[in-house]
């Protein structure tokens, strides 16, 4: 069904979306390049929200060349009008002969739609070619298109033995250096980075992307329950947009200090008192997040992975031991039964300096 050619072109377009990896959001990372006389004649990709879509930076690349070309594209081409004009009209006025789509696109303003009206303006349409590796470079996007809501990893740095702080709360630094910079392009390429308010009293973290070259922060979530964070935390001080979820009804005072420093405090209660994590989850895919990097403690990663919020586990084991009275990674209810188990799929394991770094998902 698709050439040796198909799949050159469909990878050079892959590498293309793949450079808006930190700077798309909340749109997906998409790629193209248009291939005439098995050269490639333009390409582009989608580098940031309100900016030109890959299909229209590949058209104004190729010219004139565009016609009866063929156009690789990472997403199906959009069909509607939103801060930008529909691709497929694009592509259409351009001449384009035949468009080859590595996965069509879960938006329901265009699934299926772009390939519509490509098709009845008579251009020929492949799909399915290198989809997996499409999908992967937006996991996010799906999953607020489909499942309203983001695609959660749970970043956790541990000893061999699954330490990750010391009892006294003691946790900096347990990866060396090179862990470190590879959790911050983690963080680089999330809309959001999530901590509870236990990791924002014991270590003060910024959540903020230092080590990975980028010209968009994260923006930052707090979960607070009782909204105990104080004003003079590192995450609020630097004046980058903050979301903190609290199951506090009152405290205006609070409130307004902390809206002042540019907190917006979401009020989500559960029947407990605590801050309701599915609630959480659909007002964060409302807000446009994608791709959600929760570095916390054992407590909130548990309640995460127990309420079945958490989709991939990025985990930097460094070789040495902390011993059983120091903290663990995910605080989960006791087990009866061996069935009861949470099944993972490893996808990655590799060396990051030296310590390892395994990525497994959720069965």
């Amino acid at each position: 069904m698709f050439s040796a050619a198909d799949y050159a072109f469909m990878s050079q377009a892959l590498r293309l979306a793949e450079q808006g990896l930190y700077s798309t959001t909340p749109n997906p990372r998409v790629g193209c390049v248009i291939v005439r006389d098995e050269q490639i004649v333009g390409s582009g990709w989608h580098e940031k929200a309100g900016q030109p879509h890959a299909e229209i930076n590949a058209l104004a690349d190729a010219g004139a060349a565009a016609r009866g070309a063929t156009a690789y594209v990472t997403l199906e081409p959009c069909s509607h009008h939103g801060r930008t004009p529909p691709c497929a009209d694009a592509l259409i006025a351009a001449g384009i002969a035949r468009v080859v789509i590595a996965m069509e696109d879960p938006n329901p303003l265009v699934s299926g739609r772009g390939c519509a009206l490509l098709q009845q303006a008579g251009i020929s349409i492949q799909t399915g070619l290198m989809q997996a590796e499409a999908y992967a470079l937006n996991a996010g996007f799906v999953s607020r298109m489909t499942r309203k809501k983001p695609w959660v990893r749970l970043k956790i740095a541990a000893s061999l033995d699954g330490k990750t702080a010391l009892n006294n709360g003691t946790s900096q630094w347990i990866t060396g250096e090179a862990a470190r910079q590879d959790g911050h392009r983690w963080r680089a390429r999330s809309c959001a980075v999530m901590t509870g308010i236990g990791t924002v009293e014991s270590d003060n973290p910024q959540l903020t992307v230092r080590h990975a070259e980028t010209n968009r922060q994260p923006k930052k979530i707090v979960v607070d329950s009782r909204l105990a964070i104080p004003l003079a935390a590192r995450v609020l001080q630097n004046g980058e947009e903050t979301f903190i979820f609290t199951a506090q009804t009152g405290n205006r005072g609070k409130k307004a200090a902390l809206s002042q420093l540019n907190a917006q405090v979401m009020v989500l209660p559960n029947a407990s008192g605590r801050v309701d994590l599915q609630r959480m989850m659909a007002a964060l895919a409302d807000l446009g997040i994608n791709e959600v990097l929760v570095e916390a403690g054992g407590r909130l990663n548990g309640a995460l992975v127990d309420a079945g919020l958490v989709d991939e586990l990025i985990i930097y084991l460094a070789p040495h031991l902390i011993g059983d009275n120091a903290r663990g990674m995910i605080a989960l209810p006791e087990l009866t039964g061996l069935e009861d188990k949470k099944p993972l799929k490893i996808q990655d394991i590799r060396m990051i300096g030296q310590d390892i770094r395994l990525i497994a998902s959720f069965l």
